[in-house]
């Protein structure tokens, strides 16, 4: 039996988030901000979910000079 991807339904939410908003990401960053979260939990995991998500884009926010 396999297991399930721990981020799996935070990628879940980003998708429905999406179609929601016609794809505006703008209108999506809470969620998208809960998956980067999750991929950072669960570094090491084996996550399909999380394989777009690589290091960088994980810590964007946080290495990102503020915009003026």
């Amino acid at each position: 039996m396999s297991q399930k991807d721990p981020c799996q339904k935070q990628a879940c939410a980003i998708q429905k988030c999406l179609q929601a908003n016609r794809y505006v990401e703008s209108r999506c960053e809470d969620v998208i901000r809960a998956m980067r979260k999750c991929c950072e939990a669960h570094v090491g995991m084996k996550s399909v979910c999380c394989s777009g998500f690589s290091k960088e884009h994980m810590t964007e926010d946080k290495t990102r000079p503020p915009s003026k």
